[in-house]
């Protein structure tokens, strides 16, 4: 064992086993919180089971399928092309010496980590454009865009763009406090990992969001005065309902809640609007769920924990010295064998070598995309369960099980969901229940508390 590896055995220890602990944290706090049966209690007659045929016609399944068939393969393809492209930038020389290229007349250390970002993430984005083009247009064969093709490719530049501000921002951070603390820049980067969630978190309404559309408050009216009444007695603060033009890009309907505190809003679509008013109010009192619960706040601090957990495992990552020589990167304080060349080798030596080297930013990058996509289904599985609580809450609030399923097949029909999502599918990708699966709870609901069971809806 070298004298490096002696002098980093404590701190990797330490940040590995601060990583155990966060992440046992993260996951009693979401064994003990997510409400795994948002609808408890046994139901007369027992659970109604999940049937698309007994509310949705044979042309809206056969659409639903084929759809799903055509969305599929630009999805998986890009997904798949993203990873191996950043897992081979990541864990061979080649995203060392495409760093190295892109930096090479950069005279200041924290310019390369910008550019070296910039870099790794725009081949990224011009790789995943093909895929993205051709999802795009799938959706246009099925009539959900009604963007133009420059204006969605506005909105592309304006993703990269913010892709270029988010991690140029969290990398110079972390790179600083790398170069500041080489033994022990896990502890300030686990920290500023938690920071920054919280900060993001709290900021994406009023920073993000306008990027991309324009808000306008819900007009006075009878259903302003209905949704901001119905606020008021389920004992949520809602200072006022936003509206979203989402029109100009798409004809699915839509309504979320984000932020907390101060910039907590409650956002519907403007397609929503054509909905009959007690269909949009019943939409309304699932974000009423939302924030009643708090799942914003809640979801943010356990984000932000695991994010923590993330970074000090990155830690013995970024230290390894087989790993950063696999990624075309001189360990710290090595001599540089097994690298690219002497002359790579003797600006490596002059960087600092190993994680404080931009060269290792393809590497951390790749750790990241790891770690987004081990950490997904994890969080699909939660919020599926976070979405049904707030299913359950509409419905105590609104008392009418028959307009919350008219509402869910509005919702299906409209923005043509998946039906009948295979278990691939509901493991990558879903976040809420399926339609069917909603409309059969709105049945439970009504068994348990007595009230009309919707009947069949038999084909819209």
């Amino acid at each position: 064992m070298s004298e490096q590896d002696r002098r980093l055995r404590r701190p990797r220890i330490a940040a590995t086993v601060a990583a155990a602990a966060l992440f046992a944290a993260v996951g009693t706090v979401l064994a003990l919180t997510t409400p795994w049966n948002p609808l408890p209690g046994p139901v007369p007659g027992g659970r109604t089971p999940t049937d698309p045929s007994a509310d949705y016609s044979a042309a809206e399944i056969a659409r639903s399928a084929a759809f799903d068939a055509a969305i599929n393969p630009p999805a998986y393809a890009g997904l798949a092309a993203g990873l191996v492209l950043i897992l081979v930038l990541g864990l061979t020389p080649r995203g060392a010496r495409l760093i190295r290229f892109a930096t090479a007349r950069v005279p200041r250390r924290w310019l390369r980590v910008l550019v070296a970002t910039v870099a790794v993430t725009t081949l990224l984005w011009v790789v995943g454009l093909p895929f993205d083009v051709w999802g795009e247009t799938v959706l246009r064969d099925y009539g959900l865009s009604t963007q133009g093709w420059s204006a969605w490719f506005v909105d592309e530049l304006k993703s990269l763009g913010l892709t270029w501000a988010v991690y140029g921002v969290v990398l110079l951070l972390l790179y600083a406090v790398v170069r500041r603390f080489p033994r022990y820049w896990w502890t300030g980067a686990a920290f500023g990992g938690f920071s920054l969630v919280v900060a993001a978190s709290f900021a994406y309404p009023v920073v993000v969001e306008p990027v991309f559309n324009e808000f306008h408050s819900l007009p006075q009216g009878r259903l302003r005065t209905d949704l901001l009444a119905m606020a008021e007695r389920d004992g949520v603060p809602v200072e006022d309902v936003l509206v979203a033009d989402a029109s100009r890009r798409t004809t699915s309907l839509n309504a979320y809640v984000s932020g907390f505190g101060s910039t907590r809003r409650i956002v519907l679509y403007d397609t929503l609007l054509e909905s009959p008013p007690e269909r949009v109010e019943s939409i309304v009192g699932h974000e009423l769920g939302h924030a009643d619960s708090r799942d914003v706040l809640w979801g943010t601090l356990v984000g932000a924990l695991a994010v923590a957990g993330a970074v000090c495992l990155l830690y013995p990552l970024m230290t390894s010295p087989r790993l950063l020589r696999r990624a075309g990167v001189v360990p710290r304080g090595g001599n540089g064998a097994g690298g690219n060349g002497a002359g790579e080798n003797g600006d490596q030596a002059r960087e600092g070598g190993g994680a404080a080297d931009p060269r290792s930013v393809a590497l951390v990058l790749a750790a990241v995309a790891v770690a987004m996509q081990v950490g997904a289904p994890v969080q699909n599985l939660v919020s599926r369960r976070i979405e049904a609580r707030a299913d359950v809450h509409a419905l105590d609030l609104t008392r009418d099980p028959g307009t919350f399923v008219s509402m869910q097949h509005e919702l299906s029909v409209r923005n043509i969901s998946d039906l009948s999502p295979n278990p691939v599918e509901r493991f990558l990708w879903m976040t809420h229940p399926a339609g069917p699966e909603r409309i059969a709870m709105a049945r439970d609901w009504a068994r348990l508390h007595g009230t009309r069971v919707p009947p069949p809806l038999s084909g819209g």
